[in-house]
């Protein structure tokens, strides 16, 4: 099986062979962001994780303090059902699912999709870990990787894509995640974490994993 970074990796070349000016404007703005350090204030190794109650697909709230009772907890932010790398990622992380849980953690996904209409009728929703809809992207803000999406990406997504993000995100169309991964040791502080303001890279599954052997 190839690893994400090679999943991720054709995606990239695809993408620059089928729209080349698309996507040298994205390495630019990816440049421009990685200059103005976007993701810097992302919570940190040592610091404790803050804790929120989100709502799943069935817009049931489900908190962060009543899953660390329970052991370890991955938490990964991704920008959408929408996004093709989130996709990628979270197939991957679907497939290691079984060894995430046998090291005692629970994976969270979450995304300022709302809790019902499309996030409940896709591939996403059907996956076996916990989904979770963060609309106004206000936890995604106390993690540090809230980003306000260029208008390049914008109007990318809104005219070549036909996405009404304000729609999708229940009134918020300009604020997605970094997509970001941090793993919670049981006391709720970050014992490892991925931060990467190019949306089209992601932490490898295998990563996590050793992430969370190394706790014990």
């Amino acid at each position: 099986m190839k690893s994400l970074k090679e999943q991720t990796d054709a995606k990239i070349a695809e993408g620059r062979q089928a729209n080349p000016d698309f996507m040298k404007g994205v390495d630019d703005i990816i440049l421009k962001a990685k200059d103005l350090q976007q993701g810097k204030n992302a919570i940190k190794i040592g610091q404790k994780a803050p804790n929120f109650k989100l709502p799943n697909p069935e817009g049931k709230l489900i908190s962060l303090d009543s899953l660390l009772e329970k052991g370890p907890v991955v938490i990964t932010f991704y920008r959408g059902d929408w996004c093709p790398y989130c996709n990628l990622q979270l197939r991957a992380l679907q497939a290691k699912l079984g060894d995430i849980k046998a090291l005692g953690a629970t994976l969270i996904a979450i995304s300022p999709q709302v809790p019902d209409g499309s996030m409940t009728k896709n591939e996403i929703s059907e996956m076996e870990f916990i989904v979770l809809s963060d609309q106004d992207a206000k936890v995604a803000s106390q993690y540090g990787v809230a980003w306000k999406v260029p208008e390049f990406l914008e109007e990318h997504m809104r005219v070549d894509r036909n996405l009404d993000l304000e729609k999708i995100n229940n009134g918020n169309g300009n604020i997605l995640p970094i997509p970001a991964t941090f793993v919670l040791g049981c006391d709720g502080v970050v014992k490892w974490n991925y931060v990467n303001v190019d949306y089209r890279t992601r932490s490898e599954p295998n990563e996590i994993i050793e992430a969370l052997k190394n706790l014990s």
